[in-house]
């Protein structure tokens, strides 16, 4: 087979991969750019800092531009991807094949070598995604896992030393022990103050994460920026930066509807203490469940293109 596991490979030229990589790199400057620039001054924001300091995927590496595996790209320019991981340059053979010159400048994927290294990654993000999607999603949890997440906090090490609590402490803690807590998220619930997780219904664990996730979590459905971006470079560019911007929307939504006060920075609070800010909430979290189930589905079928079920994959 000309490149492993992939029956239909794309060429590009310098002329068509250059101007694609050149926009990503602008597009993701939206978005890096502040960030930096706050980084540097040492100010913070409780919002858009967020998928650079929560998530492991440095700027940098964000704005390097991959076309995915399964494409080779042709040129001088190509040559600089030889130094990053997971690159190689088409054999003989494979230039042959591809009607190319045999003194072409072609590189792609290395797919075999990016298996070796991260097949568990792909058959994990797979057995997270197909049971997430495949799921009821619950929309009951109005957000109060931020919420318990200050829970009796004066007691704790506060969680954002900057930010205030637009209710004070007393109400903020009366919001949660007035309601169910019910989330189904680890990566949530794990800070959780210590007073605040017994009161949770669900007890999630690491171990439990590929069953409890649905895809009415917000935080379930920012994550899928997550799996998408620990393939890289398996996976185009271009995809990867819809799953990071939805992910941008999610958190805006999510903090709107935390206890924080967030005036300063231009964001008015979703109230979910009152019935109207409830009913906004899920609203929002409704349409966020159906684009995150969009790109669930173009995820694996992305990765059904390039990587071939495993054998032992059976959830």
């Amino acid at each position: 087979m000309l490149i492993p596991h992939i029956a239909t490979v794309r060429v590009l030229t310098e002329d068509e991969w250059l101007p694609r990589a050149q926009a990503h790199a602008n597009r993701v400057d939206r978005y890096a750019a502040p960030f930096l620039e706050r980084r540097h001054t040492g100010k913070k924001h409780p919002v858009e800092d967020f998928l650079f300091t929560y998530y492991t995927h440095k700027p940098g590496q964000l704005r390097r531009w991959h076309p995915g595996a399964g494409t080779v790209l042709l040129g001088g320019a190509a040559q600089e991807r030889l130094a990053w991981k997971h690159y190689r340059e088409l054999s003989d053979a494979e230039r042959t094949g591809l009607g190319l010159a045999p003194d072409a400048v072609a590189v792609t994927v290395d797919l075999d070598a990016f298996l070796a290294d991260r097949r568990e990654a792909v058959d994990f993000a797979r057995i997270i995604l197909r049971g997430t999607q495949a799921r009821p999603a619950q929309f009951g949890c109005f957000g109060l896992h931020e919420w318990a997440m200050v829970y009796r906090q004066e007691k704790f090490e506060l969680r954002h030393e900057y930010l205030s609590l637009r209710l004070g402490g007393e109400k903020t803690d009366q919001v949660v022990e007035g309601h169910r807590i019910r989330c189904s998220h680890f990566d949530a619930f794990r800070f959780y103050t210590p007073d605040a997780a017994p009161l949770n219904e669900l007890q999630p664990t690491r171990e439990t994460q590929r069953d409890l996730e649905q895809p009415g979590c917000l935080h379930a459905n920012m994550d899928v920026y997550k799996w998408a971006y620990k393939l890289t470079p398996l996976l185009p560019s271009e995809f990867l930066m819809d799953c990071f911007e939805l992910s941008y929307r999610i958190r805006a939504m999510d903090m709107k509807a935390s206890p924080y006060d967030l005036a300063a920075w231009g964001y008015e609070p979703i109230r979910i203490e009152t019935p109207e800010g409830k009913a906004e909430y899920v609203a929002q979290q409704r349409g966020f469940a159906e684009e995150t189930q969009e790109l669930r589905r173009r995820f694996l079928e992305l990765l059904d293109q390039t990587v071939p079920t495993a054998p032992q994959e059976t959830r």
